[in-house]
């Protein structure tokens, strides 16, 4: 047959979604740059809503193909745990300018940052760094047991076969983990903006030193990975109870698993570095 598929690499159909993606996107971003002049925020809404509807109807293609189909081949699974991987490794890049930013100020306190490090100490003089054994440490052990629970569910679904009797059983072992990952992935936000709110009502904001905008750039977007990380959490925890994942094939949660891992060991530099080290090595004496 002159059509006949004589490989193993998938093939994509036609699709509209990368079209309307970089169309959303440029709106966003256009009404970004008017909302931050003092414009309206409608248009960067707009192309906010567009973003998520692509990202929901291209990723839920993804899914169909992987379900009750060939597309999937082995190679095809190979292709995309590579991309996942080069992912994430572009992921630490991005965080590794914020530790850069952060330990350039804290050990060397640059001249034309006189003016925000009083003193030449950094923090500066007047800001105090978090307890890090309050709050901090609480978000820490959240973090772990959240690895430590996703590890375990990843097991049970490694475990799973379709001829042992007691699939349901496993899946449901698999579904309850997976459920209180993501309540742990929420309670870790609650707790992130408390103590947002208590650094605001401390004075510390973003625009207030360099302290402040390493700490809440590094942090925030930390806390931002870890929302995207818990939506992850949750897609495969709804595919869980339909049963689209096997013991064989569960490419997408073993890509959730990952990031949830790389989010969890992000926190723990962040952890040593921004927390402890700002209240311990670069001043005497925290709050």
């Amino acid at each position: 047959m002159a059509h006949a598929k004589n490989h193993d690499y998938h093939i994509v159909n036609p699709s509209i979604w990368p079209f309307v993606g970089a169309i959303s996107a440029l709106v966003m971003l256009i009404g970004s740059v008017v909302w931050m002049r003092d414009g309206s925020p409608i248009f960067a809404l707009l192309g906010l809503v567009g973003v998520l509807i692509v990202m929901y109807c291209w990723w839920a293609d993804v899914v169909k193909e992987a379900q009750g189909s060939t597309d999937h081949t082995p190679v095809v699974q190979i292709g995309l745990r590579y991309g996942f991987i080069l992912f994430i490794i572009s992921e630490v890049m991005f965080f590794v300018a914020w530790f850069w930013s952060f330990f350039r100020y804290a050990l060397f306190t640059q001249p034309e940052t006189a003016e925000f490090a009083a003193g030449g100490s950094f923090p500066p003089e007047g800001i105090h760094a978090f307890n890090p054994w309050a709050l901090p440490f609480i978000n820490t052990l959240i973090l772990l047991l959240s690895g430590c629970t996703l590890t375990a569910a990843h097991h049970y679904l490694i475990e799973m076969r379709e001829n042992d009797g007691v699939v349901s059983e496993t899946r449901k072992k698999v579904f309850q983990l997976l459920a209180v990952t993501c309540i742990l992935g929420a309670i870790f936000l609650i707790c992130q903006a408390l103590e947002y709110a208590e650094a605001y009502h401390e004075g510390l904001t973003l625009q207030s030193t360099y302290y402040g905008a390493s700490f809440f750039m590094a942090t925030g977007f930390h806390g931002f990975h870890v929302l995207v990380g818990t939506i992850f959490l949750i897609v495969c925890l709804i595919r869980v109870g339909k049963g689209h994942f096997t013991a064989e094939r569960h490419i997408g949660f073993e890509a959730a698993a990952w990031y949830w891992h790389f989010v969890d060991v992000v926190w723990l530099f962040l952890f040593a570095a921004i927390y402890i080290g700002s209240a311990t090595f670069f001043q005497v004496g925290a709050h």
